[in-house]
């Protein structure tokens, strides 16, 4: 018997003694969770969305980054990041949420250093995605066509991928570089083996904001993706006209790799061609209402392609830490998409 009390008292110490230095690691760490949760229905004409049947479906999406950061006692803070995901009718997130590939950081006197699955220069370029409507933020005339390596919010297909990045800011100045090499390995470097080769992508980005009213954002990337001479370009401009209202001008050429809205991609053609987006907002004086719209040109020669422009106009309403949000457009292909939802932020 006294044999059994000792072992059970040694086994009370030990969990005590575990959680003192558990909670002294929480203590001297940041850990975080943030992200958005977002839900609502989208149509698409003619199925575009599953395959040609089925026009509307309700679409939702749960995001959650789980960051974990400290600091030395000279300001140098280390820092870790995961997502943990799970998107509707996903192919690769559909069934339960998938968490991806991790990235490490390393940030002091304004410059950050990311190793892993890294935010590319290309994808975080301040103003490509500025077209974007709705609770869905959807643009299926504004983005960009051409394929470029970005966070990866599923597992990486090769365990090989590595990314390193660096970013730089400094007032109001951003600048971004990174490297995507899909398989360090090289392996896949062997194009008489394994087919096309894959190629190592660099991307760089710049971001300036002068005196609070004019954004100028421009980025580049070569061997996007992995493909040997697919390189993607952008340059872009807002300006606060007033303070209810901004309007914005972007430039993208996409190269000759990408992905068409609602056509299943990568797809390889002979040009996506350069597109040019004219987009703007405006906030009703209640505060509380947000308008915006964009106008984009796309004067590629590719296939299922049935018009050079594309258009869309759509509606935010700021609920307070949340937001109901709506849009209708019409893409290249002359079909309308429509989405309604709302979405939250944590």
């Amino acid at each position: 018997m006294r044999e059994t009390r000792g072992k059970t008292t040694m086994k009370k110490a030990l969990f005590a003694t575990t959680a003192l230095v558990l909670s002294a690691g929480v203590a001297a760490a940041d850990v975080t969770i943030s992200g958005y949760g977002r839900t609502g229905v989208q149509y698409y004409e003619d199925g575009a969305l599953t395959g040609g049947f089925n026009d509307s479906q309700v679409i939702s999406r749960l995001r959650m980054n789980i960051d974990a950061s400290t600091s030395t006692d000279n300001g140098v803070d280390f820092g870790a990041r995961f997502r943990l995901q799970w998107d509707q009718n996903n192919g690769s997130r559909g069934t339960d949420a998938s968490t991806n590939a991790g990235k490490l950081y390393v940030t002091s006197q304004g410059l950050t250093v990311e190793v892993g699955n890294v935010d590319t220069a290309l994808d975080s370029a301040g103003l490509i995605y500025a077209s974007e409507l709705g609770a869905f933020d959807r643009s299926v005339g504004g983005n960009a066509l051409g394929a470029f390596f970005a966070y990866e919010s599923s597992p990486y297909s090769s365990p090989n991928r590595v990314g390193i990045a660096a970013i730089y800011s400094i007032d109001d100045l951003t600048v971004r570089a990174s490297y995507v090499d899909p398989d360090q390995t090289g392996a896949f470097e062997d194009s008489a083996f394994w087919g096309e080769p894959l190629e190592e992508e660099f991307s760089v980005a710049i971001d300036y904001t002068w005196n609070g009213v004019l954004e100028l954002s421009a980025a580049a990337a070569l061997n996007a993706a992995g493909y040997d001479d697919h390189d993607v370009y952008f340059v872009g401009a807002r300006y606060a006209v007033s303070e209810q209202a901004r309007i914005g001008l972007n430039y993208i050429d996409n190269g000759d790799v990408g992905s068409i809205p609602g056509i299943v991609g990568p797809n390889t053609v002979s040009d996506f061609g350069k597109t040019i987006v004219l987009y703007g907002d405006y906030t009703l004086l209640d505060g509380l209402t947000n308008i915006e719209a964009y106008i984009a040109n796309n004067d590629g020669d590719w296939t299922q392609k049935e018009t050079d422009n594309a258009f869309g106009i759509g509606v935010n309403y700021d609920l307070g830490g949340a937001r109901l949000g709506a849009s209708l457009q019409r893409d290249y292909q002359e079909r309308v998409t429509a989405d309604m939802g709302v979405r939250f932020d944590f």
